[in-house]
């Protein structure tokens, strides 16, 4: 894809979706690049006791992720106009919603999809992210 095609694809915020390890940072890094709009790692964004929490094992509650998407909420409306590229599992309709609602209504999603062994490879060979592959199964149901 061109420079030009990206542009006139993606005007406004972008959230570039999926499951832990479908490549959410790569993409949106070389997304954010492609269009020469800020980039923004969803997962720096979460409060640090969801990282506990995640870190342990334990899955994240719709209560755990209102917080955390509202944060990425403000930063998609500092970006509505000018454009901004953020990664953000949101793997819920009602996540979805929320995200659009703080965007104004403008908001592009990118879903990354792959298969559980692709992904279960891939979470297995990173290291220093706080999602442990044990969670791939509650991100996948």
């Amino acid at each position: 894809m061109s420079t030009e095609q990206a542009n006139t694809m993606f005007q406004g915020p972008v959230i570039v979706m999926g499951v832990s390890g479908s490549g959410k940072s790569s993409v949106g890094i070389l997304l954010a690049e492609k269009l020469g709009l800020p980039y923004v790692e969803g997962d720096e964004l979460h409060p640090k006791s969801n990282v506990e929490k995640m870190s342990k094992g334990t899955p994240l509650t719709d209560e755990d992720r209102w917080p955390w998407l509202d944060i990425i909420g403000e930063r998609l409306a500092e970006g509505a106009t000018s454009g901004i590229v953020i990664t953000c599992s949101a793997l819920k309709v009602i996540y979805r919603d929320r995200l659009r609602k703080a965007a104004g209504g403008k908001l592009a999603f990118v879903f990354l999809d792959g298969s559980k062994e692709l992904l279960t490879d891939r979470m297995g060979h990173r290291t220093g992210h706080f999602m442990p592959l044990s969670l791939l199964e509650t991100q996948l149901a």
